[in-house]
């Protein structure tokens, strides 16, 4: 085991701290040459001895950091110190590595005195994450122009639907049973343009920092969807409870709480189990003081081994259906979780399943 050894007036040798030190040690002088390094920073640079004690020490970094650097020198020598300065240094082998400095001066020997760490690695995984990043940027960006392309056009082709049912003369028609498709389709029609153009407000809000918070009337906001999913309920001779008396309204985003709605009532219709009458429960109810939203069903339900922690990833398919893409749930979990909000499921296969949604506070 090494050991510190002592002068003969007691004090401390430090010179074998200096030669074993991992990090980069160096003693450089006023005029700008190294003076003392240790061995660790000899074998960093991989220059002899000799080669850096006889070039100026700006010899030896990057080109684009040496004017900066000298002016950090002039700051030191006026009893500035230099903590945590980042530049770069050329090997002999052509190499960059990356350097954080912490120096000080002593007017007194006209020396300044330096410690340096290297974080080469830290700067390539800096590079890398800001690359990454760019390319996050400009996939969101193609993502939102061809969300707004698909917008736009559907729209344009749903205002021409509408356009065709304002030419409609009812009065004409004498089967009811014809004039009432007639008014399913217009209302279908109309809800998709509402769907349309809330599409894009809520794009266009994910271009600021924050999505609009407002007070949400959960039965407003359910009869509209509702109202929208008419023949499919209807169809599918679902039986709904609903009782919000616990909690009326919530404070969250309108458009997504409706594409809550709208996406948990379509995959409890499309996952109903095929033996019994489906019923669908929705209700609100405060525990501590925050609001909460479960979402019930007696359909085929999940076997939570299986879809623990994939339940609500994208394109996740756990039930054999030829309209499933694996999208609904994500959009749901990805709405609560955007706000600051938190959802589970409690599910047991061929019984049923419960969504309980925890409002943000």
């Amino acid at each position: 085991m090494n050991s510190f050894s002592t002068d003969a007036d007691g004090d401390f040798d430090l010179s074998l701290f200096f030669e074993l030190s991992r990090d980069f040690l160096c003693i450089a002088g006023y005029d700008g040459y190294f003076r003392r390094f240790n061995p660790a920073f000899v074998k960093l640079l991989g220059y002899s001895e000799s080669e850096l004690l006889s070039r100026p020490i700006e010899s030896f970094m990057h080109l684009e950091d040496r004017s900066l650097t000298l002016k950090h020198r002039e700051n030191i020598k006026n009893d500035i110190p230099m903590i945590n300065y980042e530049n770069r240094y050329i090997t002999r082998a052509g190499d960059i590595v990356w350097l954080s400095w912490t120096s000080i001066a002593l007017k007194e020997s006209q020396l300044i005195y330096a410690i340096a760490k290297d974080i080469t690695h830290k700067k390539q995984l800096e590079n890398d994450r800001n690359i990454l990043l760019a390319q996050l940027s400009q996939i969101n960006e193609d993502l939102k122009r061809v969300s707004y392309t698909l917008s736009h056009d559907l729209r344009s082709s749903v205002n021409n639907l509408l356009a065709i049912f304002s030419l409609l003369d009812n009065s004409k028609i004498a089967d009811e049973e014809t004039i009432q498709f007639l008014d399913l389709l217009k209302s279908a029609t109309d809800n998709l343009k509402h769907s349309l153009n809330q599409h894009v407000d809520i794009l266009s809000q994910k271009n600021r920092l924050h999505i609009q918070m407002e007070e949400v009337h959960l039965s407003t906001t359910l009869g509209r969807v509702l109202k929208s999913l008419s023949s499919l309920i209807s169809h599918s001779c679902a039986k709904l409870n609903i009782d919000f008396s616990a909690c009326e309204t919530v404070k969250f985003n309108l458009v997504y709480l409706e594409s809550i709605f709208l996406n948990l009532i379509t995959n409890a219709i499309k996952y109903s189990h095929p033996e019994r009458e489906l019923v669908i429960s929705i209700r609100s109810q405060k525990i501590d003081g925050v609001c909460q939203l479960t979402f019930s069903d007696n359909g085929l339900g999940f076997d939570m081994a299986q879809v623990k922690g994939k339940i609500f990833g994208l394109r996740q398919q756990f039930h054999d259906h030829t309209d499933s893409k694996g999208i609904g749930l994500y959009l749901v979990y990805n709405h609560v979780t955007h706000l600051g909000g938190a959802i589970t499921l409690d599910s047991v296969i061929n019984q049923g399943s419960t969504f309980t949604i925890v409002f943000p506070h």
